[in-house]
């Protein structure tokens, strides 16, 4: 083998004497005809330098002047040429040298003509059987480019009949072309994500534009929901494959580099169809060494483009693998003819690298949490009976006759709403009839709710309309016309309940926080807290799936958390359409509030009739209304005394504070004041005037219902809007709070049987989804997986973490907690731990935004499989946002301590989370035995990051997410105002929430420190308790539907 590979540009004295060589000097000459760029990289030539260590190969690369200037007469004699098109290259000519000197073709050149054409691309991928998102082509003449079959909706286009929703994906049809667009729809936020080939750091901006381009071909296909990763495959030859993940260009826009610069690629592993994938696409387009991308969504593959020949940068393996297959591959072509004496070497198969744990070691392999949304805006309702026919034929025009109810939010459909409602007030305009001006006033309230804003955008307003066969009962609130005969629709127009500036930086700030929770990592990912899941995520050994509900609030919330989480940049619309998937199938996290339970009307009709008792309460009123002692409720309680004597003051304190609001607007200094997240006086105005007449009844008595909404309103005014300095707020936020914390717990059960009962009626679907998630963890082997043998620095490739998240609404928490505190999975007399975990519990008040239940899954690698310890879990929760007058109620938990980090006696091992000072590679985190509560009392134990990360992350953002409590036990979720003031963001983060003047708005409250309610659980107790509440709710369904049938 000789020493100095031979490159030979043009050498013309050795190509004349090649023909005259004795078989036994005889060498093969590889031809490099390329562009210079291309031929002179640091990929060909690490590959050329190892092809030339063959002993019969010699290199000759064609210089760049030569191909553009010379006849291909003069062009260099080869015997196996390597030639691929980029830009200025003359395919032309290569391919009539090529028919000139036949030389052995790695990649064919005629078929590089059909890769710059996407359209030509798709043809032969759908030819050869392979997956490919649904596609439309639409051609356009450039002389008469509004002749074309391009039918252009609001959410949607349609492409030669073929129908595509938003988001989808427009690419022109030069695939030399990198400028493609992905457009969103309006219920995400609308715009486009606008892909580019890389400049610096960007490969994508978002843009506000949502209409399509004008001019040009285009291919129109379906989006694929990719997680945010992209899969890039590099064929050399039928049989080989490498595969490359990195971050979508699509989802920030933002290029992730590493120390040199380099943008950041993982490789990993191909299965089995990908791999014959990889196969399909190398013969049919006849390209030996070829790149194409793969879109991994939904459980399947697409190839989305072919780019023909592509080589992997900084991979030393891929060098030595991709020169020593195209070495066979020449050698194995030409040496007989050449009568070279060569075989092909057989070499021992590479043994896979398999990862091991030393000493006693649990890996996190499950991380489960279910998060209530963020900081909203106070929602609103509005309910008015309609019987014109026009209001019918939008009912059957949406297919309501089907189930008797409709839903409409698109933006379309809103503005069918609208012309209905302003056609109406036009013809109602002439009438005075008190009737119809009862109507009107309703009418009214539609159309100025639908025209807020000046457009549809988002899920801020939704419009649902339900059959009443004999028209509505007479109501007692709102609804107080004479009753008609005949069929009508219940309207029900709600808006608000939007996500507030505050909300997303609570979510976004929770997500930074919730790396922490994550092994530890080094190299590119060391400089910052919660590098360990960045490391995962990135190499491909994080399976993360986020789920939302379909309410605006809450998709947006997981899409601020998704951004915090993984490190993203820019707007949350790229985020939602990409990470976040709607999860509104099976009730898995929606339900329908309209829809009560038996349990839960009867429950509601109770806690109606105990409000309304105009006398102190008794103890049999204590019993009555808790029966499960809790001291939060007891308290609350005893704080109103008299619920109507309490109504009474509340309904005073609205009056005041609505006649307040009306002097400020009389004031021309403050009749245009902007208040928090762009609402006026006006509109503030209205907000309180309707609960002011809604709450208490023409008959005198109080609507207990609308308890809620007002605590709502007045904790948003109190935190967003508390520098208008309105009197008596504090007192109606006192009073209010205390009737809230009786009747929203209680309206999902008074006693334990009635919280279960309806608690599996919201949240069984998502129990049995947590059973299966936990089940896949240790059984699913086919996720995609890191490549272990082209994996550098990465010391445990073998590692993979699933994560699931689930982003709900306050129903489904409620719910989700009664399960775990009344189904049955401990018993409080036998586990101290859980009962001074109930004890906790029971002492919150409220649920409130960005509250958490999260359960982690671990895994002893040194116990026995089959063994009962070889799982572990640990149940962790927190009450979400802190409330405006916390501190004093504050119940106090016993800190967040997972026991896979209780090892204060013992020296950490070596390499382990412990001790990551030495930038040791990411490890398995140790484990000591569970806590033992009653042995060692929270009080006296040492303070400890509550990260399983790097403890001397106090330097760094960590010192911010990660306080002590109060009772010197660590915690894991962020206290905002420190991280703020701890990084001097407070101009730059606070005002930019709030207009100028207002400091009341600027507050972003910090959220409660996870609480550890139990840190010993099996993995079997956990299955068999989802199993039986599970199979509970079914006996008792089917015991209903045995029952409903023989009524019939």
């Amino acid at each position: 083998c000789r020493d100095i590979p031979q490159f030979v540009v043009g050498y013309e004295n050795y190509q004349r004497d090649m023909g005259q060589m004795d078989p036994s000097e005889r060498q093969i000459v590889v031809g490099i005809c390329a562009m210079t760029k291309k031929s002179k990289s640091k990929p060909m030539t690490q590959i050329l330098e190892r092809l030339c260590k063959f002993d019969y190969i010699d290199v000759v690369i064609f210089p760049e002047e030569v191909i553009l200037e010379e006849p291909v007469e003069k062009w260099p004699l080869c015997d196996c040429l390597i030639s691929f098109h980029s830009k200025g290259f003359p395919l032309d000519k290569a391919v009539e040298y090529a028919k000139l000197r036949n030389p052995l073709l790695i990649n064919d050149l005629n078929m590089q003509y059909f890769i710059q054409d996407r359209r030509e691309v798709y043809r032969i991928l759908q030819e050869e059987g392979i997956d490919l998102p649904r596609y439309a082509v639409l051609n356009r003449d450039p002389d008469n480019p509004e002749e074309c079959n391009l039918v252009e909706g609001e959410d949607q286009v349609e492409v030669n009949g073929e129908v595509f929703h938003k988001p989808f994906v427009e690419k022109p049809v030069c695939a030399e072309d990198h400028n493609v667009y992905i457009y969103y729809p309006t219920s995400a936020g609308g715009g486009s994500q606008r892909l580019f080939r890389k400049i610096g750091s960007r490969s994508s901006v978002y843009s506000p534009e949502s209409s399509v381009r004008k001019t040009g071909s285009y291919i129109y296909e379906e989006f694929m929901p990719t997680d945010g990763t992209d899969v890039k495959v590099y064929t050399v030859g039928p049989d080989y494959a490498h595969a490359e993940a990195r971050k979508s260009p699509a989802l920030d826009g933002k290029v992730e580099r590493d120390s040199e610069g380099k943008e950041i690629r993982y490789p990993v592993m191909l299965t089995a169809m990908e791999k014959l994938v990889a196969r399909k696409v190398c013969l049919a387009f006849k390209q030996t060494v070829c790149g194409f991308d793969l879109l991994r969504a939904n459980g399947h593959s697409f190839v989305c483009d072919v780019n023909g020949f592509s080589f992997v940068k900084n991979s030393m393996k891929y060098y030595d693998d991709c020169a020593k297959v195209l070495g066979n591959m020449v050698m194995r072509e030409l040496a007989p003819q050449l009568h070279i004496p060569w075989s092909i070497p057989m070499e021992a198969e590479d043994i896979p690298i398999v990862p091991t744990t030393s000493g006693t070691m649990m890996e996190l392999r499950c991380v489960i949490a279910i998060i209530r949304h963020g900081d909203r805006t106070p929602k609103q309702k509005m309910k008015m009976e309609v019987r014109h026919p026009l209001f019918f034929e939008l009912f059957e025009k949406y297919g309501g006759y089907k189930t008797g109810k409709l839903k409409l939010k698109k933006p379309k459909q809103l503005q069918e709403v609208l012309d209905i409602a302003r056609l109406l007030l036009v013809e109602l305009g002439q009438h005075t009839d008190c009737e119809i001006e009862e109507k009107k006033s309703k009418l009214e309230q539609l159309k100025t709710v639908l025209e807020m804003y000046g457009h549809f955008s988002g899920i801020n307003r939704k419009v649902q309309l339900t059959y009443l066969r004999n028209g509505k009962p007479k109501a007692s609130s709102e609804e107080e016309d004479s009753k008609k005969d005949g069929p009508s629709l219940l309207l029900v127009l709600k808006w608000g309940g939007e996500l507030t500036p505050a909300g997303r930086v609570q979510a976004e700030e929770l997500g930074r926080a919730f790396r922490c929770m994550y092994p530890g990592g080094q190299g590119d990912y060391a400089g910052f807290p919660g590098c360990g899941l960045l490391r995962l995520h990135s190499t491909y050994r994080h399976d993360l799936k986020i789920y939302a509900s379909d309410e605006g609030r809450v998709q947006m919330t997981a899409a601020a958390f998704a951004k915090g989480l993984l490190a993203l940049e820019g707007e949350l619309t790229p985020i939602l359409v990409q990470m976040v998937k709607s999860a509104n199938m099976n009730g898995l996290l929606d339900s329908d509030s309209d829809s009560l339970t038996d349990c839960q009307q009867k429950v509601k009709a109770r806690l109606h009739e105990i409000m309304q008792k105009d006398q102190d309460f008794t103890e049999q009123d204590y019993q009555k209304l808790a029966p499960t002692g809790s001291p939060s409720l007891v308290n609350s309680m005893k704080v109103i005394e008299n619920p109507v004597k309490t109504c009474d003051k509340v309904y005073a304190l609205i009056q005041s504070l609505t006649s307040q609001i009306r002097k400020r607007l009389e004031d021309p200094k403050s009749a245009d004041l902007q208040l928090y997240h762009s609402e006026t006086l006006e509109l503030m105005l209205q907000r309180w005037s309707k609960l002011e007449r809604d709450f208490r009844m023409k008959n005198g008595r109080y609507d207990i219902s609308k308890i809620p909404d007002i605590y709502d309103c007045i904790k948003y005014d109190l935190q967003h809007n508390a520098s208008l300095d309105l009197e008596d707020t504090r007192e109606l936020f006192r009073l209010s709070r205390a009737l809230a914390d009786i009747v929203i717990p209680q309206e999902y059960g008074i006693n334990r049987a009635e919280k279960l009962d309806i608690a599996q009626a919201y949240c069984v679907p998502l129990m049995k989804k947590i059973q299966l998630d936990l089940q896949r963890t240790h059984e699913d082997e086919a996720v995609n997986k890191l490549h272990p043998l082209y994996s550098r620095g990465v010391m445990s490739p073998g590692r993979h973490v699933r994560t699931r998240l689930y982003f709900t609404s306050e129903s489904h928490v409620h719910s989700l907690l009664s399960i775990f505190r009344y189904g049955g999975l401990l018993n409080e007399e036998k586990d101290q731990q859980w009962k001074q975990a109930m004890d906790y519990l029971s002492a919150v008040t409220e649920l409130n935004y960005m509250t958490q239940i999260v359960i982690m899954l671990y895994e002893d690698n040194n116990k026995d499989p089959s063994s009962e310890e070889r799982f572990h879990v640990e149940l962790h929760f927190s009450p979400g946002v802190k409330g405006c007058e916390d501190e004093e109620t504050i119940p106090l938990g016993f800190g967040f301590r997972p026991a896979s980090s209780e090892n204060e006696d013992k020296k950490p091992n070596q390499g382990s989370l412990e001790d990551l000072s030495q930038d040791e590679p990411d490890q398995a985190l140790q484990v000591s035995d569970p806590i033992n509560i009653q042995r060692r009392s929270p009080m006296i134990r040492n303070r400890k990051t509550g990260s399983m990360e790097v403890p001397d992350c106090q330097s760094s953002l960590c010192s911010g997410l990660f306080s002590a409590s109060a009772l010197g036990v660590s915690c894991s979720a962020p206290n905002l105002r420190d991280y703020v003031r701890t990084h001097h963001l407070h101009d730059r983060l606070y005002c930019t929430l709030c207009p100028a003047g207002f400091e009341g708005c600027s507050m972003v409250p910090s959220i409660y420190p996870l609480e550890t309610l139990h840190n010993s659980l099996s993995l079997k107790q956990v299955d068999e308790f989802l199993n039986s509440v599970c199979e509970s709710n079914s006996e008792v369904q089917a015991k209903t539907m045995k029952g409903a049938k023989a009524s019939v």
